[in-house]
């Protein structure tokens, strides 16, 4: 008995469970799961891929024009072709394509025809518009400069990035009319920024580049020279006026590209051409305007501006010798508005402005944006010469509403 004890089986086993169905149903499960996931992830790989190649660009030109910069004597013809494509590669992954859609509503005459070919007049009709631009990344937040007249009434903005990303999460953070530049806020990671230059260092004659979307071929590169500073001539409705004059080539869809120095550095925003193509001619917001609108507008979202009250006219020769003046340099001041910082300072009608803050005017557009950028509520001396005679009074620069 203690044998057969000892030895007795043991109960028999329960039946093996069917693990081969269960494995198959989880391989299968995780097959699609990578079926669905894979596209993202190699788009996201692709995205990183290229940006690691143009981040990696733009740092060995940045590289180069440093080496360029420190040799600056010893600039030959074959190193203008150098430093131009240094410049390209340096930017490059900060310029953006801006595509925009309006969809709205508009009351017309059309008529509008039934399946039993019957028409009737329409009362309204739906409209949509699409259009184009550039911009720069100028803060690696997000922030992205154009002109206004790019994004204008936009139900819809798309930012596509050099690395082929389609941003639409996109926000107008503010806008400015006068210098028709806007300020875009994308949700995007690992972004370049351009740096911002001075467009006061250069000089007429001056090597430049703009890079922007002409008829949609992303990142073209053209070169010029700058031909001339200050016009402000292009739209007389426009009194902030003092662009770049390049003859780099510009057609439409360069709107809000940046114009560049040799140095790789924003000193303007493209924004006009004379005619509906390239002629010879472009103009660019400079630097020195576009940075102050860009920050006062990721400050408060609006720009502030000096407001004096006054009304301008030219000095011409005739008015010269009328007024018993030397020359033509200065404003003639047409009149004053009632409560005015001009009234409340003394100016009257009749008054030859030709100094403000200790600077010379040379015409009634010069004045205005010298006022313009005043800091508001400043006292400021006012060099002016009342029935021949010269005189300083002191102005309370004013702000500007609207």
């Amino acid at each position: 008995m203690e044998d057969s004890a000892r030895y007795a089986p043991y109960p028999p086993s329960p039946p093996p469970r069917n693990t081969g169905r269960v494995s198959t149903l989880l391989f299968t499960l995780l097959a699609l799961l990578m079926i669905m996931v894979a596209p993202y992830l190699a788009e996201q790989i692709q995205f990183a891929l290229t940006r690691g190649e143009l981040r990696a660009k733009a740092e060995a030109a940045a590289a180069d024009l440093g080496e360029l910069e420190k040799n600056a004597e010893l600039v030959k013809l074959s190193d203008t072709s150098r430093a131009f494509r240094d410049v390209a590669q340096v930017v490059s992954p900060s310029v953006v394509h801006i595509d925009t859609e309006q969809v709205g509503r508009v009351r017309g005459s059309q008529s509008v025809f039934d399946e039993w070919g019957f028409g009737g007049p329409s009362r309204e009709r739906i409209y949509r518009a699409v259009g184009q631009g550039s911009g720069i990344v100028v803060d690696t937040a997000g922030y992205v400069v154009t002109n206004y007249h790019v994004v204008q009434d936009a139900n819809r903005v798309t930012v596509k990035l050099t690395d082929g990303r389609a941003i639409n999460d996109v926000k107008l953070v503010g806008y400015d009319v006068y210098t028709d530049l806007a300020v875009l806020k994308i949700n995007a990671s690992n972004l370049v920024a351009a740096k911002w230059g001075d467009s006061g260092d250069l000089e007429v004659g001056d090597w430049v580049l703009a890079v922007g979307n002409p008829y949609g071929l992303d990142r073209t590169v053209t070169s010029g020279i700058l031909s001339a500073k200050e016009r402000r001539t292009l739209d007389e409705n426009n009194a902030y006026q003092d662009f770049l004059q390049t003859d780099a080539a510009v057609n439409p869809g360069n709107s809000g590209g940046p114009l560049l120095n040799v140095k790789g550095e924003v000193i303007g925003i493209t924004t006009a051409i004379v005619g509906r193509s390239y002629q010879g001619i472009s103009f660019a917001i400079p630097s020195t305007i576009a940075q102050r609108v860009y920050d006062e507008l990721i400050k408060r979202g609006r720009v502030a501006r000096g407001y004096l009250g006054v009304g301008l006219q030219e000095v011409t020769a005739d008015i010269a010798q009328q007024l018993k003046l030397g020359d033509t340099h200065g404003v003639l001041v047409t009149g004053v508005q009632k409560g005015s910082p001009a009234e409340q300072a003394g100016i009257e009608a009749g008054d030859v402005i030709v100094e403000w803050d200790s600077k010379k005017v040379s015409d009634p557009g010069d004045l205005r944006l010298q006022v313009a950028g005043a800091k508001i509520g400043a006292k400021l001396p006012v060099k002016l010469i009342r029935d021949g005679k010269p005189m300083t009074i002191s102005v309370t620069v004013g702000e500007r509403e609207g």
